[in-house]
């Protein structure tokens, strides 16, 4: 890709290959959320805003006909209908985390209000009324 971006001026195949080089990372992106990869989701999504920011410099300079307008509208449709799906999915992730978090809390809630001061068992009563349980 970075030979299109080194080129002077950049010709309208150059800037479609990058559209379509950023539809196949858009595409590994959505199939890393559908595995719950998140490391290598992040990972690609800060190359592909890298890659996207570039474009808009190169994308500018350049004029397509028709039937590369065409394309391109093409290409960009399946990017974000990509870039929805890995929403979603990043949405509900967020969601479980979310409940994780809160299970967590009243967990660590419980352990100090009962876990410090408490003793684990039964509790004898007998001594605190006057008879004895033994």
């Amino acid at each position: 890709m970075s030979q299109f971006l080194d080129e002077a001026p950049a010709s309208s195949a150059a800037v479609l290959d990058v559209y379509t080089s950023l539809l196949t990372r858009s595409e590994s992106m959505l199939e890393a959320a559908l595995a719950a990869d998140w490391e290598n989701l992040v990972a690609q999504e800060t190359e592909y805003v890298q890659q996207v920011e570039r474009l808009s410099t190169l994308d500018a300079g350049v004029s397509l006909g028709g039937e590369e307008q065409r394309h391109k509208a093409e290409l960009l449709e399946r990017i974000l209908e990509n870039d929805l799906e890995i929403r979603r999915h990043l949405i509900q992730r967020r969601d479980e985390l979310g409940e994780l978090i809160g299970v967590s809390r009243r967990q660590r809630d419980l352990q100090r209000t009962y876990g410090a001061g408490a003793k684990p068992g039964v509790i004898d009563a007998g001594s605190r009324f006057g008879t004895d349980s033994s």
